[in-house]
């Protein structure tokens, strides 16, 4: 097996001249030969496209190609790192921005055979007459291709379509995008947004540099809700699944469990009709996806290079490893908080239900599976919650870890409950249960989300394994229809004395449902089929180095080992003497990027003590919101530390459960009473109910009789009350409040301030953001003033209302802009800003006998100068004139 230079020794550093008509850059390291990088446009009909070619060794040397796409809304840039080092391992390596992305023109055609995998067979051309790649023959480069989601269909497509392709590695992608975007015949409306979000940034109108026909099957189907045979036929033409049959290289695919957008049925799908055709085939369940998670990239890209050793360089001693491999999660590792992965092995593909051999596991379901009825609500809202796009560090990725964070709706959904399980089992595939379906809607269909959780020994916590759903259209129920239900492909253990829960849903987050109200009745008709795969091996756990290390290391490193094992901690320890301190943050800081120089957050430093009601103010891109965020443990601070009760906050924090929060408004069942809704909340935190201190919430609230009424009937005070209530149960020390008062009149914002003002009471701590200067000025004690991500000012409302280095200077008659801005440059003034009647300014340095000496030179106006306490003109005195 080729070495392979580890990351961290890299040491790069850029020499740039001219060659040809591209650019060329040597990337130096510490292991000889130097990587070359030649940039360069290359015209293609109807687009330019954007290439970098990466070699290393002697030019004379020819060596296989490898041509590495990217993912989608993404660039050549991408892929960089992985393309620096296949060059280092001895091929000429082609990197390209697909059409609509980077710096290349054209229109996303979304892997269009005509164009996008026309250009890859143009690139193919241009790498055939490269005098360092070598030929299988004239015009035939010896040519691999790998890529990641939009970059692994292309690479299957140009297989299926270009015979010169001989091994491609796909990875986290989809093998029929129909099926992706509309499975059994439901929109999955919020990946097909984020999709087409994603093309609309990189140009004009309202679906950028999608082609115009793409454009509008979207818009169309984004609007009824449902798909239709037109949209089918134009994906499936753009899907490897179009010319399966022709796909017959080695392939090495790699699939995310964490990935509700390409499930693991799509890798089994490509294994299937690629082993058939009698190609090469390995699949590789990684443990992250589009949904987050580990996407293991180090083994991966490690493992791809493996393969491409042993099938284009035919290195016969190259290890490609098993058939089949998948991650699996073997606790959490206490020195960083990461989930710890496994391996488990086969040396044959088992697929989705077991493998050869093996014999699925039958489960009966409770009750006898009779039928039981639920609704679809108007609006199909609220939709129940499994998988959601977008949101990084991959709520799956907890699931594997028990945590669960799904969520159905009473009245929405059936439940049918098996027995504890007397012994583990293992879950490797798609369990199948046969349901009957009966829909009162006018055209006797239903939409329905099947879901498989794992149930924990006291029935209440409950983990729906890697977040996902199988959503399912069913037609002609009117009278009743039999169906089997083909569940999500997972690999999960039941751990024993937990049970197994079917649950039928109208709903969910990520689908389109009918808006019209229905009513469905489903009864199961089979026991539940779980395929175990048991030929499919875990690894055991691999020694930690110092296990074997020790003996020849001696006691010193072993003494030495653990002092450092005392310091590497999940956290800091605790700071006993800020024990009683509600919050203290210290040089926080976050970067709007990892490479980015701009901050979103620079060195914020401030405190909070108890009974304190404290405004955060600050105009728009201020950092207020990502300072709540990290407050919350939502995202993470790239420095500095953040101490609740003198405990550092990290994401799932217990002290974070001292802490409640309230923003932007909460969602409420509106056919439920406002009573029912906070006793919902609160069991689905799993918490004991003498624990909400629900009465004491309400109270403060001063909801009243309102609480009996169904929440649909609450003016927009009401509801704010009811979530500053919700945000209140378990009475939490330290209550954060972003804009409370958004969409509320006059006297219902007076009774929010008083809601406030009787919580910190208690003495209990409130943060409160808000763009209503006045009520902070009311309802607050004190206040921390931010601008440009930065503390400008932080102390007791009184005090920095009534500093004395501001004034407010009254005119006869307004003053020119130029004259404003003179002002505001006068030795000793720090700024002027025009106000209600006149000219705010803040002194530095002078004082105010001098200013009105020189307003007098100016010939400015003046018919009086004197403190002015409205927080509204300190605040814009603070910033500078920004707006709130």
């Amino acid at each position: 097996m080729p070495f392979r230079l580890p990351r961290w020794a890299a040491v790069t550093a850029a020499l740039t001249v001219l060659a040809g008509a591209g650019t060329w850059t040597a990337v130096a390291s510490d292991e000889p030969p130097p990587v070359h990088r030649a940039d360069q446009m290359l015209d293609m009909p109807g687009a330019r496209i954007d290439t970098s070619y990466f070699t290393s060794g002697p030019a004379s040397d020819r060596r296989p190609a490898v041509l590495l796409g990217h993912g989608f809304g993404g660039s050549k840039d991408d892929v960089r790192a992985q393309a620096e080092q296949l060059s280092r391992d001895g091929y000429a390596v082609l990197t390209w921005s697909a059409r609509g992305f980077g710096a290349s023109t054209g229109r996303i055609g979304l892997n269009d055979p005509a164009h996008e995998v026309k250009d890859v067979q143009r690139l193919i051309d241009w790498l055939a007459k490269r005098s360092e790649v070598q030929l299988d023959k004239a015009g035939d480069p010896r040519v691999g291709m790998a890529g990641a989601s939009y970059g692994g269909a292309i690479s299957l497509l140009a297989a299926g379509y270009d015979t010169r392709v001989d091994a491609i590695a796909p990875q986290i992608t989809y093998w029929n995008l129909a099926d992706a975007l509309f499975p059994n015949g439901v929109f999955k409306k919020l990946w097909a947004g984020i999709f087409f979000s994603a093309g609309a940034g990189n140009g004009n109108g309202a679906c950028g540099r999608f082609t115009d026909e793409l454009c509008a099957m979207y818009e169309r189907v984004a609007v009824s809700g449902q798909p239709d045979a037109p949209a089918r036929t134009l994906l499936e033409a753009r899907s490897p699944s179009a010319v399966g049959a022709r796909i017959k290289v080695p392939t090495l695919i790699v699939q995310g469990q964490s990935d509700s957008l390409f499930p693991l049925t799509h890798a089994d799908a490509m294994a299937k009709t690629i082993g058939a055709n009698g190609a090469p085939v390995a699949v590789d369940w990684i443990a992250g996806g589009h949904d987050g998670g580990d996407r293991e990239t180090d083994r991966v890209e490690a493992r791809i290079g493996d393969w491409f050793d042993r099938h284009l360089k035919q290195d016969k001693g190259a290890d490609t490893g098993s058939a089949f491999r998948v991650s699996r999660t073997g606790g959490v590792d206490s020195t960083d908080g990461q989930a710890q992965l496994r391996g488990a092995t086969a040396d044959r593909y088992p697929g989705l239900t077991g493998g050869q051999g093996s014999k699925p596991l039958s489960v009966a379901l409770g009750d006898g599976g009779r039928p039981q009825s639920f609704a679809n609500p108007a609006g199909a809202n609220p939709p129940a919650i499994s998988a959601v796009p977008g949101v990084g560090g991959g709520l799956a990725q907890l699931s594997s870890l028990g945590v669960g964070l799904s969520l159905d709706f009473p009245g929405q959904y059936a439940r049918f409950d098996a027995k504890p399980q007397a012994q583990p089992v293992r879950i490797t595939g798609t369990p199948t249960v046969r349901v009957k379906v009966t829909s009162d809607s006018p055209d006797g269909s239903a939409v329905l989300f099947g879901k498989l959780y794992d149930v924990g020994p006291d029935g209440r916590q409950q983990v729906l394994p890697a977040q996902l759903v199988a959503p399912i259209r069913v037609e002609d129920a009117g009278k009743g229809r039999s169906l089997e239900l083909t569940l999500p492909a997972i690999d999960h253990e039941i751990e024993a004395g937990h049970r197994l829960r079917l649950v039928l849903s109208a709903t969910d987050l990520g689908y389109a449902s009918p808006a019209a109200p229905a009513g469905y009745t489903v009864a199961v008709e089979s026991p539940l089929t779980v395929p175990t795969a048991p030929a499919v091996a875990t690894q055991a756990a691999a020694l930690p180095w110092w296990v074997w290390g020790l003996p020849l290391a001696g006691a010193l490193i072993a003494g030495a080992l653990l002092m450092t094992g005392r310091r590497r901690t999940t956290a800091p320890a605790p700071d006993p003497e800020l024990a009683s301190v509600p919050l203290q943050i210290t040089g926080l800081a976050k970067k709007y990027a990892k490479s980015s120089d701009r901050y979103a957050v620079r060195d914020l430093s401030f405190r909070v003590e108890q009974g304190q009601v404290l405004g955060l103010l600050g105009p728009n891109g201020a950092g207020k919101t990502t300072t709540l965020r990290m407050l919350m443990g939502l995202i993470t601070p790239d420095d500095g530390e953040i101490r609740v009760f003198g405990q550092a906050i990290r994401p799932g924090a217990p002290v974070l459960s001292r802490v409640g929060a309230f923003v932007e408004g909460a969602g409420f069942l509106p056919h439920l009473s406002g009573r029912d809704n906070l006793d919902l909340y609160w069991q689905a935190t799993g918490r004991p109910a003498e624990d909400a201190h629900i009465e004491e919430a309400l109270e403060i609230a001063g909801l009243g009789d309102a609480l009996a009424r169904a929440v649909r009937t609450y003016s927009q005070g009401m509801r704010q009350r009811l979530a500053i209530a919700q945000a209140m149960l378990g009475m939490p020390d330290l209550l954060i409040l972003d804009e409370p008062t958004n969409g509320l009149d006059p006297p219902q914002i007076r009774e929010m301030r008083d809601v406030m003002i009787r919580y910190a009471a208690g003495g209990r701590t409130v943060i409160v953001s808000s763009h209503l200067l006045s009520e902070v000025e009311q309802s607050c004690t004190h206040l921390v003033v931010m601008h440009r991500g930065q503390l400008v000012q932080a102390g007791p409302v009184g005090e920095i209302t009534g500093a004395g280095d501001t004034l407010l200077v009254t005119l006869g008659e307004t003053v020119p802009d130029p004259l404003v801005d003179k002002i505001g440059a006068l030795p000793g003034i720090g700024s002027a800003v025009r106000t209600e009647g006149g000219l705010l300014v803040r002194l530095d340095g002078a004082d105010a006998t001098g200013l009105i000496g020189e307003l007098v030179r100016l010939d400015v106006p003046v018919t009086g100068v004197g403190p002015h306490r409205r927080l509204e003109d300190a605040f814009l005195t603070l910033i500078g004139g920004g707006s709130a």
